[in-house]
């Protein structure tokens, strides 16, 4: 792969990365705080922090951690919310403490979340006084000893902040009531690490950084550990490929793309930070109306997100009033690119839109279009700086022509440790010379561009979120009028995939709405079943295994 990179790059523009410059994420944080200090680093809701401003509340925050939740060096704490000025102090302010961050999504019910908490051993957790209900129902299930509640608005200055946090819990009614009553409050957490400063702590290139949940491609949700030198090598390749539009010191990001997710948290927290960006924080991305309006307060230069999230916007009357002069190029990761959106994104912006691709287990990106123009619609582009790629047969024998469809494997230092205490998962997917299956069916062409054909496992990707078929088919099975189901992906203009369910009936008046009910008892809203169809049999192999590919053709 060295010889088809060097074809298309020569080599002072595709320069070695070097993850050993930094010992730790907290490195490349402490040096944006050194070098772009007064200047912006994260606003939301109207209000600005300054990366000194963020430096601040983070050493309250670890320091609170230390020495009053008395958290040690590779304790695992988790972080719920959405897109808040919270985020990145918690998150900061937990590695800066030596600790292990387990993103957890805000969308989670609360078994999903049981298994999390309980999977990763948690112990403790920052989340969002919206989800204080879900986590009164599993606490004690977990090995969760403290917990700190942030409402919305905590980060906004006196007397906006009781105005937001009023507006979200009594008007728009979005805080269920809760009982936690040994929870700490965000603004208490960091008035009580004010006293002392936090105390220095070692963490190295093989300490864990972040237990980022996945289902792989296939299965139960399981922690990628990702460790400081996986993210410091990832965040480097980033900006290494973002070199020739991106200036330091003179970016704006949009960032609509939840932090939780591990394709905004690797691009735009932090690689992007290593350019002193300023962070457009987007709290509620799907309410399109509020998102445009804080696109038109700034002048924005760099844009990431999702296919459904572009299209969205453009099908929205006001897109027209958004000013897109300053961008230089938008990101598209997450989920396939649909060559009309790209196209007609290009169109309306006049500026470039390219496809990455990745996975958490490579923390996320392993290809991605060149930003200078010179991309392929439809591909995926080309390998990072130090990643290298090749396609294997059923087999596992890698194919000596790349332009026949193979699983596609990569390597490189982004390349996931392993999954959390589950070596027997870990060998099915990463080898001995450190070899990552990613599940998909790739090819390559004659300049090295990587096209996506089909997958390889039966996961189903919903607005860039991974749904399991085997998890939905569980959970409507437990319907006592179910008798066989299968889930699939199906094509949906809005978010790209959407969860089919196709049903064998035990009991005859069993409706479509019966099977909805039951899924959304205890899925999260887009692993809910957007389609029912009911048959008299399954289609199944001469072992009783159920055809799901057939069932999709």
């Amino acid at each position: 792969m060295e010889k088809i990179w060097l074809k298309k790059y020569p080599a002072a523009v595709a320069p070695d990365i070097k993850p050993d410059t930094y010992r730790s994420v907290f490195d490349i944080y402490e040096e944006a705080v050194r070098h772009h200090g007064p200047a912006p680093a994260f606003t939301n809701l109207g209000v600005t922090m300054s990366f000194n401003e963020l430096a601040g509340k983070v050493d309250r925050f670890a320091s609170f951690l230390q020495h009053e939740l008395r958290l040690k060096k590779g304790d695992r704490i988790a972080i719920q919310m959405p897109n808040l000025l919270q985020f990145p102090v918690a998150a900061f302010g937990a590695l800066k403490a030596g600790l292990i961050v387990v993103n957890t999504n805000p969308l989670y019910t609360a078994k999903e979340m049981e298994h999390q908490f309980k999977d990763s051993g948690a112990k403790a957790i920052v989340i969002l006084a919206n989800y204080g209900h879900l986590l009164e129902q599993i606490l004690k299930k977990t090995d969760i000893e403290s917990v700190v509640v942030t409402e919305v608005g905590d980060l906004c200055p006196f007397p906006k902040n009781l105005v937001v946090n009023g507006v979200v819990k009594y008007i728009k009614k979005m805080v269920p009531p809760f009982n936690l009553p040994q929870a700490y409050t965000f603004r208490q957490a960091l008035e009580l690490g004010g006293g002392r400063p936090p105390e220095k702590v070692d963490c190295h290139h093989d300490d864990i950084a972040f237990l980022q949940y996945t289902g792989g491609t296939t299965g139960v949700a399981k922690g990628a550990m990702l460790t400081h030198k996986n993210i410091i090598s990832n965040m480097l390749q980033i900006a290494e490929w973002m070199k020739p539009k991106l200036s330091e010191g003179r970016e704006i990001a949009i960032t609509a793309l939840p932090m939780y997710h591990i394709f905004s948290l690797t691009v735009n927290c932090l690689a992007f930070m290593r350019y002193g960006a300023h962070n457009i924080l987007i709290t509620n991305p799907r309410d399109i109306p509020a998102f445009i309006k804080d696109m038109r307060a700034h002048r924005f230069t760099i844009m990431s997100g999702v296919n459904t999230l572009f299209n969205a916007l453009m099908n929205h009357p006001d897109f027209n009033k958004i000013d897109f002069s300053a961008l230089k190029v938008s990101v598209a990761g997450a989920m396939a690119l649909q060559r009309s959106v790209c196209e007609r994104w290009m169109s309306l912006t006049k500026s470039v839109l390219v496809e990455g691709y990745g996975l958490t287990e490579a923390s996320p990106v392993v290809c991605c279009n060149p930003i200078d123009g010179n991309d392929k619609v439809g591909t995926i582009g080309l390998p990072l700086p130090g990643t290298d790629i090749k396609f294997i047969d059923d087999d596992g024998n890698t194919l000596r022509d790349p332009s026949q469809p193979g699983e596609l494997c990569c390597k490189g230092p982004q390349v996931m440790k392993g999954y959390w205490q589950r070596p027997d998962e870990t060998a099915k997917v990463l080898d001995k010379d450190g070899w990552l299956r990613t599940g998909d069916v790739a090819t390559l062409d004659a300049e090295g561009y990587v096209k996506i054909v089909d997958r390889k496992k039966d996961l189903i990707i919903v607005s860039g979120f991974n749904v399991y078929p085997n998890e939905v088919e569980e959970a409507i099975a437990a319907h006592p009028g179910v008798l066989e189901v299968a889930a699939i992906g199906v094509p949906n203009e809005h978010s790209g995939e959407a969860v089919k369910v196709v049903v064998v009936k035990k009991d005859p008046a069993l409706t479509e709405q019966d099977v909805i009910d039951q899924a959304r008892q205890s899925l999260t809203g887009y692993k809910v079943p957007k389609v029912v169809e009911f048959r008299t049999e399954l289609p199944k192999t001469n072992v009783g295994k159920i055809l799901r590919r057939a069932l999709r053709d």
